[in-house]
C-alpha cells in the first residue's frame, strides 16, 4: 500500500459500519467502512454529501498511510448503492435517515419484510401497516419522508456533480421543493441570498462549475451584494464606495485592467436600478443595501415625528407623587435619577443611560409607576427572552421581547405592529437598548404611535448590537435626543469590585485583580500565559470550584464567555471540552450526532439565528429535553417554553456552555467565567472586557494572562462601525427642536 497520492486508482465496495466525523461545512468525513474479505472495518476519508450508517458504498479512490491512524482509503468519487445485508438495511432504516422511523421501528419493519424492505417501501409501501405498532397515520408519515429523502438525494446528486459538497441538501429542498434542481441551474445565486446557511463561495462554485463567465453580469451582481451583506455581518450599514469595488475584485478573483471598470459599471448600473443606494456623507460615498439605507432614513422621521408631539403634564402634581414614591419604599433618588424620572414624564422620547451601580433599575421601576399613576397603558420590552423576564422581575409588569411585542407573524414574515396598527400603549419601555440593531430599531419606531412616549434604556458603553448599526450610541451620539444620564455610583453597589473594575475599565484604567487566595472577593482573577492550562483551569472552576464555594449550578448558572470563536480559548473548542466535563454520554441515553457535534439530553445549546417559525431568536439560550430518535424532533426548554426542533433546524444551534461576549449581550448570570488570552488579540477591546464583566451578577473569575488584559485596554477599535444614522437625524425635515428648556405645563 502506497503512501503518496495518485497512485493507482482503485475500487472499494462496503458498508458503513459508522461515520466517525463529518464535517457540516465541507463535506470532510471520516467512515469506519465493512467490506467483504477484510478482518476488520477499513477507515475510509474523503467528501460526502450525507451517509448513513448501513449504506453500501462503491468508492474509487486509492490507499494512504497516517503516520498516526495507519492505512486508510481516500475517497474521490462514490456511488450510494443499495444496503445489501439484513443488518445493513436495519442500521440505514434507523439511522435517522427517514422521519418516524427509529432504531426500534426499523428493527420491526426489517424483521417482518427480511431482505424485501426495500422494495416494499418502494413499491408497496401501504404494507408497513401490517408491521405491529405502525398505524396508518405514521405510514403517511413515512411516505412522505421517503419520497423527500429520494427527492433530496437528487439534489445531493447534483450538486455533487458540480464538485461541491452537498450537506445544504435538505435545507434547500424544504426551501425550492421540487423546483430545486431547476432553479439552481437557472441562478445558484439565488441560492447566497434565500437560503440559510449557503453562501456566495458555495453559489459561486456551483456556478462556476455550470459554465458561468467570470465577468457575468449577475455574478459580479451578487458579489457585490455578498460584500455588503458580509459587511452587515460585520455590523456595518454601509461601505464606503472604493473599499466596496476593493473587496468585491478580491472576492471575485478579478485581474486585469477592465475588470475592475466592469464592477464599477455593474455598481452603477445597480444604483440606477435601485438595487442599491448610495448616499453622499460627511466623509464617505456610501453604498448601502437598500433595507438599511431605507431604516435610518425611516428611523429619522419617526423620532422626528415623536419629538414634534407636544406633551402636557402637571409638573408639581408629577413631584408630589415622586415625593410620596419615595417616602412610602423608603428610598433616596440622587438628583440624577429624579431628573431622569421627570424629563420622562416630560418627554415624548428619553434615553436612560448609565453604568452598573448607578440606579437604572431603580430608576426605571419608578417611571413605569409613575406611568401607570398616570393611567397611562405601559408596554415593556427587551431585545431577547432572558432581558425581557429579568425586566418584567425587577418592574413587576409584563415584559416581552420586542419580536413579540410587534407580534411577529411567521406566515407573512413581517410583523403585525407597524405604523398602520401601531402598539395600544401610551407609553412603551426597552430595556438593554444597546442591543437593537437598525432594522429591528425601525421596525419598533414605526410601531409606536406619535402621541405615545418611548424610553429607551441601557448601557452606551458596551458592545454595539450583535446586528449591522449601533443605534443606541448614534442616537446619544446625534445630540438630538433627549439623553438622561446616570453617573453616581451608590455606595452599596460600589463595594462589589465588578462595578469598580467595570468603571476602571471605563475610563482606561487598569483593573484590580484578586487571586481567589488573597480573600474574599466578587471579582477574582487567575493567572497564566499558557493556553492548555487557561482550558484546565476553566474546566475546574466550572465544575468543581465555583460549584462547591458558593452553591453555582455549572449549567444554569454558570456562563463562560469567550472574546471569539476561534482557537484553542474560543468558544467552539471550549464547547467540546464543556460537554464532555458535565454532559458525558451515558449508556441508554439518546443520542444525536450532527456533523461534529453531539447532541444530548441535558445539553446547554443556544440559538444563532432568528426562527420566526418556532419564535426563537439569536441569542436564546435552553437546555435539551428530550431527544426523540422516531419522529426526529429534539424539544429544548427556553425559559418557560418548550420547542419542538425538527433535525433540519437542527443547523440553527450551537452548544451554549461557552458563548462569546457578543452573544451575552442583554443577559445576566449569576456567574461568569471569562478566559482571556494574547491570541484573542483580534476581538480583545475595552468595551468587550466591560461587556463581559457586566454580564455578571454575583461572581466573575478571569483566567488568562495580564499581556491579553492589557491588549483589551489600549484597544478601542471594536466601536467603529460604518453608520449614517446620526447624519439622517440632521437632515430630517421634521424639527427637533427638544433642546430648548422645557416646561411641564399643566393638563387641561
Amino acid at each position: 500500500m502506497s503512501s503518496e497520492k495518485g497512485t493507482i486508482q482503485q475500487a472499494l465496495t462496503g458498508s458503513v459500519e459508522r461515520v466517525t466525523y463529518h464535517n457540516e461545512e465541507n463535506g470532510y468525513s471520516v467512515l469506519r467502512l465493512v467490506v467483504a474479505g477484510m478482518s476488520d472495518p477499513v477507515t475510509v476519508i474523503g467528501s460526502f454529501s450525507t451517509v448513513s450508517p448501513g449504506e453500501q458504498l462503491r468508492l474509487s479512490g486509492w490507499w494512504t498511510t497516517h503516520p498516526k491512524y495507519g492505512d486508510q482509503f481516500k475517497s474521490q468519487s462514490y456511488e450510494v448503492l443499495r444496503p445489501a445485508t439484513i443488518a445493513g438495511i436495519q442500521k440505514y432504516l434507523g439511522s435517522g435517515l427517514i422521519k418516524g422511523v427509529g432504531p426500534i421501528t426499523a428493527r420491526r419493519i426489517v424483521d417482518h419484510f427480511g431482505e424485501k424492505t426495500l422494495d416494499v417501501i418502494e413499491n408497496e409501501i401501504s404494507r408497513l401497516g401490517e408491521v405491529k405498532g405502525i398505524a396508518r397515520k405514521r405510514v403517511e408519515l413515512i411516505e412522505r419522508a421517503w419520497a423527500e429523502q429520494q427527492s433530496i438525494k437528487q439534489v445531493m446528486l447534483f450538486l455533487q456533480s458540480h464538485g461541491v459538497s452537498t450537506h445544504f441538501g435538505v435545507k434547500i429542498f424544504k426551501h425550492y421543493g421540487h423546483e430545486a434542481i431547476a432553479i439552481v441551474e437557472q441562478n445558484p445565486y439565488r441560492l447566497a441570498a434565500e437560503v440559510y446557511g449557503i453562501g456566495f463561495r458555495t453559489a459561486d462554485q456551483i456556478a462556476r462549475n455550470l459554465g458561468l463567465p467570470i465577468d457575468a453580469p449577475e455574478r459580479l451582481q451578487s458579489g457585490l451584494r455578498f460584500v455588503l451583506s458580509e459587511a452587515a455581518d460585520e455590523g456595518h450599514c454601509f461601505l464606503p464606495q472604493n473599499d466596496l469595488l476593493e473587496r468585491a475584485a478580491r472576492i471575485l478573483e478579478l485581474e486585469g485592467e477592465a475588470m475592475p471598470a466592469s464592477l464599477a459599471a455593474v455598481s452603477a448600473q445597480m444604483i440606477a436600478a435601485g438595487e442599491l443606494r448610495r448616499e453622499t456623507l460627511s466623509t464617505d460615498l456610501a453604498v448601502y443595501l437598500p433595507p438599511f439605507w431605507l431604516a435610518e432614513r425611516s428611523i429619522a422621521r419617526r423620532l422626528g415625528l415623536l419629538l414634534s408631539q407636544p406633551v402636557s403634564v402637571d409638573a408639581p402634581r408629577v413631584e408630589q407623587w415622586l415625593a410620596r414614591y419615595t417616602g412610602h419604599h423608603e428610598i433616596e433618588l440622587s438628583p440624577e435619577q429624579r431628573e431622569a424620572i421627570l424629563e420622562a414624564a416630560a418627554r415624548r422620547l428619553l434615553i436612560l443611560t448609565g453604568g452598573p451601580g448607578t440606579g437604572k433599575t431603580t430608576t426605571l421601576r419608578a417611571m413605569v409607576q409613575l406611568f401607570l399613576a398616570m393611567r397611562l397603558r405601559v408596554a415593556l420590552a427587551s431585545p431577547t427572552g432572558r432581558a425581557a423576564q429579568r425586566l418584567a422581575e425587577v418592574t413587576g409588569c409584563e415584559a416581552r421581547t420586542i419580536h413579540r411585542l410587534l407580534e411577529f407573524d411567521p406566515s407573512q414574515m413581517a410583523f403585525r405592529r407597524d405604523e398602520q396598527n401601531p402598539l395600544e400603549a401610551d407609553v412603551v419601555i426597552i430595556d438593554e437598548a444597546s442591543m437593537i440593531d437598525l432594522l429591528l430599531a425601525n421596525s419598533l419606531f414605526k410601531a409606536v404611535s406619535p402621541n405615545a412616549r418611548l424610553v429607551l434604556v441601557g448601557d452606551v458603553d458596551q458592545l454595539p448590537s450583535v446586528g449591522p448599526g449601533k443605534v443606541l450610541q448614534d442616537l446619544i451620539r446625534s445630540s438630538r435626543i433627549p439623553v438622561a444620564r446616570l453617573t453616581q455610583v451608590f455606595r452599596q453597589a460600589a463595594e462589589s469590585l465588578i462595578v469598580q473594575n467595570a468603571h476602571r475599565i471605563n475610563r482606561g484604567e487598569f483593573p484590580q485583580l484578586i487571586t481567589p487566595g488573597e480573600g474574599k472577593s466578587d471579582c477574582y482573577f487567575i493567572e497564566t500565559e499558557d493556553s492548555a492550562e487557561i482550558v484546565n483551569l476553566l474546566v475546574k472552576a466550572v465544575v468543581t470550584s465555583l460549584p462547591k464555594r458558593f452553591g453555582f449550578d455549572p449549567r444554569r448558572d454558570i456562563q463562560i464567555l469567550a472574546p471569539m470563536n476561534r482557537g484553542q480559548v474560543g468558544a467552539n473548542s471550549l464547547n467540546n471540552t464543556l460537554q464532555q466535563a458535565l454532559n458525558p454520554p451515558l449508556p441508554g441515553q439518546p443520542e444525536l450526532v450532527r456533523g461534529n457535534r453531539a447532541l444530548r439530553v441535558g445539553d446547554k445549546v443556544i440559538q444563532r439565528v432568528n426562527n420566526y417559525r418556532l419564535e426563537v431568536f439569536n441569542g436564546d439560550m435552553g437546555l435539551i429535553e428530550a431527544i426523540d430518535l422516531e419522529d426526529q424532533l429534539v424539544a429544548i426548554r427556553f425559559g418557560d417554553r418548550l420547542v419542538a426542533y425538527d433535525y433540519a433546524d437542527l443547523l440553527e444551534l450551537a452548544h451554549g456552555y461557552c458563548v462569546t461576549v457578543h452573544k451575552s449581550q442583554g443577559s445576566e448570570y449569576p456567574a461568569v467565567v471569562l478566559p482571556l488570552h494574547t491570541s484573542h488579540f483580534l476581538m480583545l477591546s475595552r468595551n468587550l472586557l466591560y461587556t463581559a464583566l457586566t454580564r455578571a451578577k454575583r461572581t466573575v473569575v478571569l483566567i488568562g494572562s495580564t499581556r491579553a488584559i492589557a491588549l483589551a485596554m489600549n484597544s478601542t477599535e471594536a466601536m467603529i462601525r460604518h453608520t449614517g444614522l446620526v447624519e439622517s437625524l440632521h437632515i430630517n425635515p421634521v424639527r427637533l427642536d427638544f433642546d430648548q428648556s422645557s416646561e411641564m405645563k399643566k393638563d387641561q
